[in-house]
């Protein structure tokens, strides 16, 4: 290996492990500044303009007390899972058509993924 090819390969791996994976919740926190103006987590999250976001997974759809949903979304039998958030992320008219939630959509599916990273963080908190 010449010394030309050795110092690229020890750049690369260098630069790959500085490198966020796209998917963790460090780029997820990211992802959800663009929800925040509407959803909460945390500790003293709650219902605003949207719903708050804690305890997510495995809860069902227009379940919270401290928001005013939609009838499409009450009616929607959805519950939120990784598979049915990353489709309603995607296209929330599509998968729950009457939403009242405006928001065109996230199409990059790591950002998806990242994004399920950070909310997962707030699993535990109801």
């Amino acid at each position: 290996m010449s010394v030309l090819s050795a110092l690229a390969l020890a750049a690369s791996a260098t630069l790959a492990g500085c490198a966020p994976s796209g998917t963790d919740a460090a780029t997820g926190e990211r992802v959800f500044k663009q929800c925040a103006s509407c959803h909460q987590v945390g500790l003293n999250a709650r219902g605003g303009f949207g719903p708050q976001l804690n305890g997510l997974f495995g809860r069902r759809a227009g379940a919270t007390p401290d928001f005013a949903y939609s009838d499409a979304m009450q009616a929607s039998g959805i519950v939120w899972d990784e598979r049915s958030l990353s489709a309603f992320l995607h296209d929330p008219d599509k998968l729950v058509p009457g939403t009242k939630m405006r928001f065109w959509g996230i199409r990059d599916e790591n950002e998806i993924k990242a994004l399920q990273a950070y909310l997962r963080t707030f699993q535990d908190l109801r």
